[in-house]
């Protein structure tokens, strides 16, 4: 099973918060749509800016915020070859203690893996240095069969699609 880095499952979904007073960052502009990209007869390659886009508005488990606005996702992070069919995503725990950041990852993950074609190898992991049990949750992030199993459990499932409903 996928535990979060707390050990309990959940985390600590519906306690006291453990961050009761993150650091909100602006959000940045909508990227702007070439005339290259609106034409169809062209090959349009995915790149780290257009898998951003697709992570920027998930919600953060513990406040009505969007990953962007709290700096855990920068598009600076992102990374995407659409020729070798490669994601990797780093991302940064608003506290090194963080027991919501397995779920965010994997929030992450679910995301990516649902709008990504599927030829895509998706890496999810926290930024180098940034959380206490870094280790053991990319272990647990970068694991299919854990995954596959955390995301049988209906009552984690249902967190993680709250998250993925956030706002735009």
């Amino acid at each position: 099973m996928l535990r979060m880095a707390g050990g309990t499952g959940l985390g600590g979904v519906g306690a006291a918060l453990e961050n009761a007073n993150p650091l909100v960052f602006r959000r940045q502009g909508e990227r702007a749509v070439t005339p290259r990209e609106e034409d169809e007869a062209l090959p349009d390659a995915i790149d780290g800016r257009e898998v951003f886009d697709l992570i920027r508005a998930i919600s953060d488990p513990e406040h009505p915020l969007t990953l962007e606005e709290l700096n855990v996702v920068e598009e600076a992070r992102v990374k995407a070859n659409d020729a070798n069919s490669t994601v990797s995503v780093a991302f940064t725990p608003t506290i090194p203690h963080c027991s919501m950041a397995t779920l965010i990852g994997l929030s992450i993950k679910v995301k990516l893996i649902r709008s990504l074609p599927e030829r895509f190898k998706v890496d999810v992991h926290i930024t180098q240095g940034t959380h206490a049990s870094e280790h053991a949750v990319n272990k647990q992030l970068a694991d299919k069969e854990r995954v596959a199993a955390a995301l049988e459990n209906s009552h984690l499932l249902e967190v993680v699609n709250q998250c993925l409903s956030g706002r735009s």
